[in-house]
């Protein structure tokens, strides 16, 4: 199937979009912990919606999935286990410094790490030596040595300036608004813990690019199992996203024993406190009904939400030719441009100065230049690759 980067800057920006939504449904939930909406979400968007989108849009995906290599399998996993550590931050990421300045700091350690290491590395990781890093050097070269390849890396780091504005009005924003509305917006606001957070997040979530480098072998198979090459990354998907699941599971579950939150999965009541200025008779505290059912929907909708940003992505993935690694930079861009706006939809920028929002407007400029940058590179070395295409195939002798 030939190259169309247009069409997979279209679907990296959907999947953006996606991300930048996912969380709406879990601001909802009522009277559940963190870690309890978090793990039921992420059933669906680990488990649940990776399975059964697979299932119809992936023949033949058991026997791909029993037929894969298993190195890559491994790897895929494994860079899973470690991107769903940096998932369950970015929960918290949101929590404590809202959508805007969240979403820059994380994503500017994950835009640069997950976009750059795979494209170097080529997906190799059988083992770490000085071939290893001659051969990082040589893919390098070889990706600047043509005008398509620089064109892509130029929206590469006009997407890392972009990010780097957008965190830059993020920080503005923080040290503008009073504590007191800050916390309207975002009501467990602290910036010191979101810092840590983020750049932990950040690091840990540039493991998702490396599953999909690693997990390449499993979507060939796929093809070859008859798979459309547009769904061929879903059994990808299935692989990564189980290693994701398995350390926020670990994680939510010890949260739910520390915190004895275990509760929340099946109570109907919660018990509130006093309201200000009110007294009861009864000694008892006032106790109100869990919406146990909705709760749930919002999960499910939540989570289904996040995995939909990964199907995008492959998808746009197989859009993109030769410079695919370039796909994590317009996903990363995408998150960037609606987690913003998504923020303002939130209020989370009323009362901050001209400069400020200025600063703001301008870091979305350049994220929305960076998506066409690259989306034009790519375009370049899709033309430059057809005529040569066409030269193999007009010299290919007649089927006798």
């Amino acid at each position: 199937m030939a190259p169309n980067p247009p069409l997979g800057v279209l679907l990296h920006a959907i999947g953006g979009l996606m991300s930048a939504i996912f969380y709406l449904p879990y601001r909802k939930v009522k009277f559940w912990a963190w870690e309890s909406y978090w793990i039921v979400g992420g059933t669906f968007s680990w488990i649940v919606a990776p399975w059964v989108i697979a299932s119809i849009a992936v023949p033949n995906l058991l026997t791909t999935l029993s037929n894969a290599p298993r190195k890559s399998v491994l790897w895929s996993y494994l860079f899973g286990m470690l991107w769903g550590i940096g998932g369950a931050m970015f929960g918290l990421t949101v929590r404590y410094l809202g959508f805007a300045l969240g979403t820059a700091m994380a994503l500017g350690y994950c835009a640069a790490f997950g976009t750059l290491l795979p494209a170097v590395f080529n997906g190799e990781f059988s083992g770490v030596n000085v071939e290893f890093f001659r051969q990082a050097v040589r893919n390098f070269q070889t990706i600047i040595s043509t005008t398509a390849g620089l064109v892509v890396m130029g929206g590469v780091v006009t997407c890392l300036v972009g990010i780097a504005i957008s965190g830059i009005a993020g920080v503005g924003k923080e040290r503008e608004l009073p504590d007191q509305e800050k916390k309207a917006s975002i009501k467990e606001f602290s910036f010191t813990k979101g810092v840590w957070v983020a750049t932990f997040c950040g690091i840990m979530s540039a493991c998702m690019s490396y599953g999909f480098a690693a997990g390449k072998p499993i979507a060939s198979l796929a093809a070859a199992n008859g798979a459309p090459e547009i769904w061929k990354n879903l059994p990808v998907l299935i692989v990564v996203l189980a290693g994701g699941f398995t350390t926020n599971l670990i994680w939510c579950l010890t949260l739910n024993l520390r915190n004895k939150s275990f509760r929340d999965y099946f109570k109907t009541e919660h018990t509130e406190g006093t309201p200000p200025g009110q007294e009861y008779v009864s000694a008892a505290p006032p106790r109100v009904p869990v919406p146990v059912w909705v709760n749930y929907t919002l999960c499910a909708i939540g989570g289904t939400l996040w995995y939909l940003q990964f199907f995008f992505y492959g998808m746009g993935t197989t859009k993109m030719g030769k410079y695919d690694f370039s796909s994590w930079t317009l996903h990363m861009a995408s998150i960037m441009i609606f987690g913003t706006l998504v923020g303002l939809a939130l209020s989370e920028w009323k009362g901050v100065s001209r400069k400020t929002s200025c600063m703001m407007v301008l870091g979305l400029l350049v994220l929305i230049s960076s998506t066409v940058v690259i989306g034009r590179g790519n375009q370049l070395a899709a033309r430059s690759a057809a005529p040569s295409q066409s030269a193999d195939a007009s010299q290919t002798p007649p089927a006798k």
